[in-house]
């Protein structure tokens, strides 16, 4: 155990039981902070990806030109 850690413990120890409970609060917070952000990104990343359309367009000024007339019907 590091040198940081076991100063940590003993600044626990010196509190009321009482107080311990909102430092676990923080504690369990911060550590969300840390491993549920990368997670939420690859599921939205995921959720993304099959949205996305897939295929590709050759001819770019045709596929705006159909869009156009499926919203304007120019």
């Amino acid at each position: 155990m590091t040198a940081l850690r076991q100063s940590a413990i003993r600044e626990l120890e010196k509190l009321p039981e009482d107080k311990v409970s909102f430092i676990l609060q923080i504690m369990q917070g911060v550590n969300g902070l840390y491993n549920d952000g990368q997670s939420e990104r690859e599921e939205a990343f995921a959720r993304l990806e099959q949205l996305r359309r897939k295929g590709t367009v050759n001819d770019y000024d045709a596929e705006l030109a159909s869009y156009r007339i499926e919203k304007y019907g120019k």
